[in-house]
């Protein structure tokens, strides 16, 4: 595979340092919700069939059941950073349509096809972010819609995903969106868009040599 030099943010997840804990917003989520994230329920239900989707995509990407345990093992607090994915998603999504952002079916397209040349075809992608991120091939180009908001939203202000401003949007976002999280979950980090002891993704860039050592 030929290295190239075109990289593309990517929301990973990886543990980091446990973030502070810090005033969340909202009080305890509805009843039946995982969350409550601009007045709109996140429910149990969906929580599982999403972990379930994930699971689901491991055991398919395995030869064995050795193998799949060690996939399980590795994620093994695969729910409660599913629903961090699924809130900071929502979360991406205002910050960038606050900012008058938005991203068309073509470009997620044009994304994609140059990350499969990168990892050395589809299937490589979709398990280099199976394997990587926690994202099932189903939901990779929704994945990828929220690499190119947020790439533009920080184009938009000037600046890159590991800075401040690029962080303030989002939090501003987080604040609006009235974050309620189901206690058993934890609690939400307005100023840090992050569940409060949570894997926490955040946006780097990928080089071509990154995706092949991946595959």
């Amino acid at each position: 595979m030929h290295r190239r030099r075109r990289t593309a943010l990517v929301l990973s997840a990886a543990l980091l340092a446990a973030a502070p804990l810090l005033t969340a917003c909202g009080s305890d989520a509805r009843p039946g919700a995982a969350a409550v994230v601009g007045g709109q329920r996140i429910t149990l239900g969906q929580l599982q069939s999403r972990v379930s989707e994930v699971r689901e995509a491991q055991r398919a990407a395995v030869a064995d059941e050795a193998q799949y345990q060690q996939a399980v093992a590795a994620t093994g607090t695969l729910t409660r950073d599913t629903l961090h994915q699924m809130v900071l998603d929502r979360v991406l999504d205002r910050a960038a349509r606050n900012a008058g952002l938005s991203v068309s079916r073509r470009e997620i397209q044009q994304l994609r096809t140059g990350l499969e040349q990168q990892a050395g075809g589809a299937k490589a992608l979709e398990d280099t972010w199976l394997q990587r991120y926690g994202v099932p091939p189903r939901r990779l180009d929704d994945n990828l819609r929220l690499q190119l908001e947020a790439q533009k939203l920080a184009a938009h202000l000037n600046t890159d995903a590991g800075q401040p401003a690029f962080w303030k949007a989002l939090s501003e976002a987080s604040a609006e969106l009235r974050v309620d999280l189901n206690p058993r979950y934890g609690a939400w980090d307005v100023e840090k868009s992050t569940l409060v002891n949570a894997k926490t993704p955040w946006l780097r860039d990928v080089s071509a040599a990154d995706a092949k050592q991946s595959a």
